[in-house]
């Protein structure tokens, strides 16, 4: 096989796997009473306004409805699962960080 056909072949299965991965973070449902204790089991906390748009966790308000479907980067009322202790230390742009309450900020229009 070519070197060019292999870098195509290799182009072609990061588009697959990006639209495959973007399609299931769409699909997912929120997460079940069981996948959150399961969670919050393991150290787990939710953590507001880190989550890119379209990555959040599930539901928190106004502009989102469901797992992925925060519209805003950074989104004050999405929130998405990191390790316990962490959230008020992840840092985000403009000098922010998360917060374990929602946030007013980065709401949608």
């Amino acid at each position: 096989m070519s070197a060019k056909t292999t870098m195509s072949t290799a182009v072609l299965a990061g588009a697959v796997l990006t639209a495959l991965t973007s399609y299931a973070a769409y699909a997912a449902g929120p997460l079940t009473d069981g996948e959150m204790s399961a969670a919050m089991d393991a150290g787990k906390e939710k953590c507001y306004g880190v989550a890119l748009a379209g990555l959040n966790d599930c539901a928190a308000g106004p502009g989102t409805t469901c797992q992925g479907t925060s519209t805003v980067d950074f989104q004050g009322n999405a929130w998405k699962l990191v390790q316990g202790g962490t959230c008020a230390s992840i840092a985000v742009p403009g000098d922010r960080t998360g917060s374990l309450e929602p946030l007013t900020r980065d709401l949608p229009a």
